[in-house]
């Protein structure tokens, strides 16, 4: 690879950056995209010029990645896009399995919404952020589009959306997030003019950011590639986070969160317990 050297050796001025990249890695609790990175950088000034982000900026991370440097590695950063899918994994025997199942360890899992007030959905327009709506939220379905999603994903939704309604007989509230700019504006309302078209139920969608005033209020630095409009992946983590809780806590009651997470507590206490003699039942069936 272009970007492994024996000999890497950045310098002063790549030391300096690679060192604040790190903080800003190491301030938030997930993994983050080498955009939401460079932004960081560019509202430190490291940066100042559309170029920087291909010409010097990821030459730079992908160097010190490659190479390892002072802790960084391939997935110190993530794209969400090409994670991969694992789908093998089992028990070696079934004694195994009777033993792992005998420990307990089971959850209940009770669904919160069957007791809110309405039934509510995040849809946002960065899917690299995936990982910053999940930290953020809890118990809630998520729905990155990645831009403007393809039909076969958007007819999913609608196909979804219609289960919901008949499944919890509530209102249907989405809470969306995107990008202040005119692509942002078009995949919202295209997005969900179709998924009107196709759903069977009808829901409500509040735009929750970003919006008109946004970037003043949480000192957004413009689009580095498109002066003059803005993007999630520019907002720092506080002010994401302070976003998307004060939308969801207008329509989420989190003590009915709590209850429900008490009940099923208690009842997986006693499922436990009940399971934990399955493997002496199980050697004398085998006996049997």
């Amino acid at each position: 690879m272009a970007y492994i050297s024996e000999n890497y050796r950045p310098s002063k001025k790549s030391r300096e950056i690679l060192e604040r990249a790190w903080l800003h890695i190491q301030s938030v609790p997930y993994h983050v995209t080498s955009r939401w990175l460079f932004y960081r950088l560019l509202q430190d000034g490291f940066y100042k010029k559309k170029g920087e982000y291909k010409n010097a900026y990821i030459p730079l991370i992908s160097r010190a990645r490659h190479n390892y440097f002072e802790g960084w590695r391939p997935d110190t950063l993530v794209d969400d896009s090409r994670d991969s899918i694992k789908r093998t994994g089992g028990f070696t025997s079934v004694a195994d399995w009777v033993e792992d199942y005998s420990s307990g360890g089971f959850t209940c899992s009770l669904d919160h919404f069957y007791r809110q007030p309405n039934y509510i959905e995040l849809w946002f327009e960065a899917e690299a952020m995936v990982r910053q709506f999940t930290y953020y939220t809890d118990n809630i379905n998520l729905r990155p589009f990645s831009g403007m999603p393809s039909i076969a994903y958007k007819y999913s939704i609608a196909e979804d959306l219609g289960i919901k309604a008949k499944t919890y007989k509530k209102d249907i509230v989405i809470l969306y997030f995107g990008d202040y700019d005119p692509a942002g504006m078009m995949i919202q309302d295209i997005s969900v003019e179709d998924i009107r078209t196709w759903c069977r139920a009808d829901f409500e969608v509040v735009r929750c950011g970003l919006n008109e005033g946004d970037a003043e209020r949480y000192s957004i630095p413009e689009n580095f590639e498109k002066p003059g409009e803005y993007q999630w992946e520019a907002l720092t983590d506080q002010a994401a986070g302070e976003i998307i809780n004060t939308a969801v806590n207008k329509y989420i009651d989190t003590s009915i969160i709590d209850q429900v997470n008490r009940e099923g507590w208690h009842a997986a206490k006693a499922f436990n317990d009940y399971v934990a003699g399955f493997a002496d039942y199980y050697e004398e069936y085998s006996q049997g």
